[in-house]
């Protein structure tokens, strides 16, 4: 087994060790050391990165019988080497998981809403809890996890057995047996956990909750800690003074200024609907004069340029209620929309040519003998139009 020195001091980021071996993992190298202080994936909490000796390690992995693998960009010689942990990395997913112990304590202390799982990912975390939990709820457990944050409590790590657990109140049962490793925060929370954790809880710096959605049966809770609220402030930030910029009105205002643009929005697209179904009359007619005869039939096979689908199918269908009449309207630029459609004494099946459409050029779509409609074919107009008169 490898000596796991973050487990008493995770503010340990350089280290010497002895390399018992390099033996080959997923198609990498990997070192096994005695002794390390590089955090494997374990527990929600993502892996350390940093270099021994010349090399970058790029994984750490918990192996079942307590080896920890050391993936690497090359290769390493059995021997003394000197690690180095990457410290903004590890520092970083410090904050979150002491955060993540804070946060969930004070959720089961306000709320007593127990956290299921825990996830640290690359730009923010989440708590998966057992119930669901309001807006303002959450405000409260927020409010109550940052008071501890500025308290700047110690964050203690000590070692217990079964025995002795057994006399503690941990926020969670854990499942694992023999020897435990607590992390307590004095008067509001224990709880087993071999993460890496800051020593006081002040240098989280702050807590905040970025989302909450309902996830099976609870809540799922996104949030930031430390470093990563710096980030995400100057992000919303940015983004507000981009919107305000654009739309002229102070940020207060940004909802109400929004909500009329969708307003106007939707009014516009209701009249230019109502617009187009007008021309569409104009334009079938204009069409279905220069209708091409083949045999019994009269063919339309067009390209049209502003024409959404629904543009499409309202000239299609105009078309096609001509006697003998057959329309095969394309929009462009690509990737076009396609609308077939023929007469009602016509026997030419819609669905089985624009599958042969779709079969040349892409896309994807379906209907029925009399009309059929489609989306994303890629091919030029020209190409298009000549391929559908083909088909006749």
């Amino acid at each position: 087994m490898t000596e796991r020195l973050y487990y008493t001091d995770p503010y340990l980021v350089e280290f010497d060790a002895r390399v018992l071996r390099v033996e080959p993992y997923d198609g990498r190298r990997a070192a096994v050391l005695d002794r390390t202080a590089f955090y494997p994936t374990s527990g929600g909490q993502p892996f350390d990165t940093g270099r021994l000796g010349g090399t970058t390690v790029t994984d750490v992995v918990d192996r079942e019988d307590g080896v920890i693998l050391h993936v690497l960009d090359g290769d390493l010689e059995p021997g003394p080497v000197r690690g180095t942990v990457d410290w903004s990395r590890r520092f970083e997913h410090m904050q979150q998981h002491t955060g993540q112990h804070v946060l969930s304590a004070a959720f089961d202390r306000i709320l007593k809403a127990r956290t299921e799982s825990f996830h640290l990912g690359s730009a923010s975390s989440t708590i998966d809890l057992n119930r669901t939990v309001s807006a303002g709820d959450i405000e409260r457990a927020e409010d109550e996890a940052n008071r501890v944050v500025w308290d700047d409590r110690p964050v203690g790590i000590r070692f217990a057995d079964a025995a002795d657990v057994a006399k503690l109140r941990l926020r969670k049962e854990s499942a694992r047996e023999g020897t435990l490793r607590l992390i307590e925060v004095p008067d509001f929370d224990i709880s087993a956990c071999g993460g890496t954790h800051v020593s006081r809880t002040g240098a989280i710096g702050a807590i905040a909750v970025q989302s909450a959605e309902r996830f099976r049966g609870g809540t799922r809770v996104e949030f930031l800690c430390g470093v990563r609220v710096l980030r995400g402030f100057r992000a919303l930030r940015d983004t507000v003074s981009a919107s305000v910029r654009l739309v002229s009105v102070l940020p207060a205002e940004l909802p109400g200024a929004i909500e009329r643009m969708q307003t106007d929005a939707k009014e516009t697209k209701r009249q230019l609907k109502d617009l187009q179904t007008r021309l569409s009359t104009f334009e079938a007619a204009a069409l279905a004069g220069q209708a091409e005869a083949r045999g019994s039939l009269q063919l339309v096979a067009a390209a049209l340029d502003g024409w959404d689908q629904n543009g499409l199918k309202a000239i299609a269908t105009a078309i096609a209620a001509r006697p003998g009449h057959v329309a095969m309207l394309f929009s462009v630029p690509p990737p076009s929309a396609v609308v077939i459609a023929r007469a009602a004494d016509s026997t030419i099946d819609s669905g089985a040519m624009l599958k042969q459409l779709i079969g040349r050029f892409g896309g994807k779509g379906g209907g029925r003998p009399e009309l059929a409609q489609g989306g994303g074919l890629q091919g030029a107009a020209d190409d298009l139009v000549s391929f559908a008169r083909g088909l006749l």
